[in-house]
């Protein structure tokens, strides 16, 4: 097992979640985060002032794969996130050790 975090811009959420669903991913968790990366922040100016905003707000996926699909999942976010403009994201790929679903105590790969 696998876990999938996806650092993507906010706007691309619902296709990367409808995009998901049709490849058979069941469950995902999604945060809104902030942070940089080679954007390194932008200036805006408010009511005449400039201040410099150093995080930027993007939405944070975790999803919980059998190996068997984790390539699948990686290249589905890859082609539906990418605009081809800086601030795009990332994806990190995690070893799972174990999952239990709460409710019927299964564990493993029955439990993603």
């Amino acid at each position: 097992m696998k876990l999938i975090e996806a650092i993507i811009k906010p706007f691309k959420l619902d296709e990367v979640k409808d995009a998901l669903n049709e490849i058979g991913v069941e469950g995902i968790t999604v945060s809104e985060v902030k942070g940089f990366g080679r954007q390194k922040g932008h200036t805006e100016l408010y009511r005449g002032a400039e201040y410099v905003v150093d995080f930027i707000p993007k939405i944070k996926l975790e999803i919980a794969v059998n190996d068997a699909l984790v390539n699948k999942v990686v290249e589905t976010i890859q082609n539906t996130a990418k605009t081809g403009r800086i601030g795009d994201g990332k994806i990190f790929v995690l070893p799972l050790e174990e999952a239990v679903r709460i409710r019927t105590g299964e564990s493993g790969d029955e439990a993603v």
